[in-house]
């Protein structure tokens, strides 16, 4: 099994989360509660599934980068409707 820390992919979702975190500081407060914690638990989610995809083989690996695939699609989305919406 490769480092984790050699692979692109854990080091830049790392960096993605560390930035996101704080961002998220600065929305305004009527979206704070609800519009962050969405995207933060798929933020949250992705680099979870990696990990687990990481740690898996075969066809149980394929189920979670799709499970992955799903969650980086939602935070897509809700960056998308930041940018939208000037949060």
């Amino acid at each position: 099994m490769a480092n984790q820390a050699e692979m692109p992919i854990f080091t830049r979702t790392y960096d993605f989360l560390t930035w996101l975190l704080p961002a998220t500081n600065h929305f305004p407060r009527a979206q704070r509660h609800t519009f962050t914690q969405c995207l933060l638990d798929a933020a949250f989610d992705l680099r979870e599934r990696l990990e687990e995809a990481n740690l898996r083989k075969g066809s149980a690996r394929r189920q979670q980068l799709g499970l992955a695939d799903e969650a980086l699609n939602k935070v897509r989305l809700y960056l998308r409707l930041a940018v939208r919406w000037a949060i």
